[in-house]
């Protein structure tokens, strides 16, 4: 049985792009649901057929960047510009590419055993559980983050709507805004020492 060949993608000079399996022209997100849904496929110049391919997916990650879908630490980004030119250049793509792949082994046999131990409804809702502590923890973070620029009277206020608890919040979020609260409440002695 021979291997699916990858959807030939053309660009035009006026940056659209066609999908040849489709008969349809296509944009970056529409490239980027290709990917996720695991769709291979090439990115040629419609006039020359030079691959564009890396060029293309660069800009998907760009554009994926650039909408808050922050994937990419500043410091791997670094990293990684610091590599161009090097003499290690040559290494970097083999082992990222091994690295993400080992990565992406691990999280599907985390999920077939979750799944496993506890059926398949548990593992969506772990993932969901885990997608929640982390939009928990970003907003915990982004409400601590102003405290540094307000002044005296600001800071009290804003303590104050941190301990203030909604309806219905779970104890551990109880938690976290009171660690934030002395937390807060630290970096204040820490900057009157200073002054």
């Amino acid at each position: 049985m021979s291997a699916k060949q990858p959807t030939i993608i053309k660009k035009y000079a006026n940056r659209r792009l066609y999908n040849t399996g489709t008969s349809a022209y296509v944009t970056l997100d529409d490239l980027a649901e290709m990917v996720q849904d695991g769709e291979e496929f090439e990115v040629v110049d419609a006039k020359s057929g030079e691959d564009l391919t890396r060029s293309v997916l660069s800009q998907i990650i760009f554009e994926q960047e650039s909408k808050g879908s922050s994937l990419m630490p500043v410091t791997f980004l670094r990293q990684l510009i610091k590599f161009y030119g090097d003499s290690m250049q040559a290494l970097v793509p083999a082992y990222l590419d091994m690295s993400l792949k080992n990565f992406a082994g691990e999280q599907e046999k985390f999920r077939d055993q979750i799944s496993r131990t506890f059926g398949v409804p548990a593992a969506g809702a772990m993932e969901e559980q885990v997608r929640q502590n982390m939009l928990m923890f970003e907003k915990a973070y982004q409400m601590f983050s102003p405290f540094a620029k307000m002044g005296g009277e600001q800071k009290e206020e804003a303590a104050g709507k941190t301990s203030e608890a909604p309806r219905g919040s779970s104890s551990e979020l109880e938690t976290l805004r009171r660690q934030m609260a002395e937390m807060q409440s630290q970096i204040e002695k820490l900057a009157d020492k200073k002054s």
